[in-house]
């Protein structure tokens, strides 16, 4: 369990905190301090599964704690940001993503409990929207407010963020839709 992809993810997840203070520090740099230590934490997901698969150090531990670490700094992230862009703008993408994150984790639970847990499984889709999110959140905490080009490239990549995981949602759901719909058991 003690191996370096889990302390990678570990890390990740104690980055969290950290992350949070330095955004809310009142210094006029906070927003780029805060930008890399979220860029750091996103590092770490890519590393941690290399590194897993490379050195066969791959747990269950590992594999449940990774994308629940990916979740808790992107959603933080995201609640952090509403408050400069307070906007519907911002929070519907915030809330696609978030909201998406929810439904997506529990139908891995439930298709787990049915043996069917395989069937939800990461895809490629999956990791280039994670990609595209964490990118997005970076640029989007790296800028300030007057910065708008930086704050509109942000934007655009939080909607592609948004539109790639409603997207996943879909295939998830439709790969489960006959345990959901009751039609698997015919």
């Amino acid at each position: 369990m003690w191996n370096l992809p889990n302390i990678l993810t570990l890390l990740r997840i104690a980055l969290i905190p950290v992350f949070i203070v330095v955004y809310y520090l009142p210094w006029e740099w906070h927003h780029l301090a805060a930008a890399a230590i979220f860029g750091l934490a996103a590092a770490t997901d890519w590393v941690d599964g290399y590194l897993a698969r490379k050195l066969n150090q791959v747990t269950p531990f590992g594999a449940f704690l990774d994308p629940v670490a990916d979740k808790l700094i992107v959603v933080a992230a995201l609640v952090l940001l509403l408050e400069v862009h307070s906007t519907p703008w911002f929070a519907l993408p915030a809330i696609v993503i978030i909201g998406r994150e929810i439904v997506i984790s529990a139908l891995r639970e439930w298709m787990s409990e049915l043996g069917s847990g395989s069937t939800v499984a990461v895809s490629m889709l999956g990791k280039i929207k994670t990609w595209v999110q964490m990118t997005a959140v970076a640029l989007l905490l790296l800028a300030k407010p007057e910065q708008e080009l930086l704050t509109t490239i942000g934007f655009v990549a939080i909607y592609a963020a948004a539109i790639m995981t409603l997207w996943s949602m879909i295939q998830y759901l439709v790969i489960a839709w006959p345990q959901l719909s009751g039609q698997a058991d015919k």
